[in-house]
């Protein structure tokens, strides 16, 4: 199974809150900026956001890394993470960063996140 030989499974959940937000244009302070043909999407510390730049937006999420080197070969991670937080009802959002992989999920549903996660292993950190 793909979790499994990975080794220690560590995430870690930031303390700090998130908006998830359709701009006008890019935040140089963001933890993300995601920008395509049909929209800049921005993730950023709530403390951090500046209305002026906002089109549309989404408050209380709470961002969870997975503290661990994913290799580019690697299959399925997301998949065992998706499959568990389905099971659970938890809606959550993708990132990917060259090396490792962070969900998004509400402030509401983090501790059943947390509990989904451990029941895979995880090793959690606040």
């Amino acid at each position: 199974m793909v979790l499994e030989g990975l080794g220690d499974k560590r995430a870690y959940v930031w303390k700090e809150e998130f908006a998830v937000v359709k701009s006008k244009e890019t935040f140089s302070n963001a933890f993300a900026v995601i920008q395509d043909k049909r929209e800049i999407t921005v993730i950023i510390e709530k403390d951090k956001l500046s209305l002026d730049k906002v089109i549309d937006l989404e408050e209380g999420w709470r961002l969870i890394t997975f503290d661990m080197e994913l290799p580019f070969e690697l299959v399925g991670f997301l998949s065992k993470i998706a499959a568990a937080l389905a099971d659970g009802g938890i809606p959550f959002l993708t990132v990917s960063s060259y090396s490792t992989d962070h969900i998004l999920v509400k402030e509401s549903e983090l501790q059943k996140t947390i509990d989904k996660l451990s029941e895979l292993g995880f090793i959690i950190k606040r």
